[in-house]
């Protein structure tokens, strides 16, 4: 999936164990998907918790935050309570999206995030990325990208 490219028709399973179709996330606003490596790790945590303490400013720009990852969704969904994070988890234990996304290697799932606009179109990606970066240069892009969408 290259930039431009619509986030694509997967079934995955959300944190509590329920069916999500990834194509639908962005029909209603934009989404950021950030990808870990495995759940309640030092570095995912890091990540996760940096998406969680500026979540809102995601939200009041219009765009939802997704954790993606290969966990199970009992492991995601315990490492969501301990950590209060307040967005969904997508599990994905075949690694179809994570791979599609350019971000699965020899079963692996490099540390990552993409964003999608309203409708689905990737409008940024960056891999690898560091933790602690992710979810400041997410936001960082949001608020260009908005800026210009505005303008424009």
């Amino acid at each position: 999936i290259d930039i431009g490219d619509v986030l694509p028709s997967y079934a995955l399973k959300n944190e509590k164990d329920e069916d999500v179709d990834v194509a639908t996330l962005a029909a209603e606003k934009g989404v950021v998907i950030f990808l870990v490596p495995k759940a309640d790790t030092p570095g995912c945590t890091t990540q996760a918790c940096g998406f969680r303490d500026i979540y809102a400013d995601f939200t009041s720009s219009g765009f939802d935050v997704y954790c993606l990852s290969a966990d199970k969704p009992t492991a995601q969904a315990k490492w969501q309570a301990k950590k209060s994070l307040p967005y969904p988890l997508l599990s994905d234990p075949s690694r179809i999206l994570i791979t599609a996304l350019g971000a699965g290697e020899g079963g692996k799932t490099k540390r990552s995030h993409f964003i999608f606009e309203k409708g689905g179109k990737l409008v940024d990606k960056k891999i690898p990325v560091k933790p602690v970066d992710s979810p400041k240069l997410a936001l960082e892009f949001i608020k260009s990208y908005k800026a210009t969408a505005v303008g424009s």
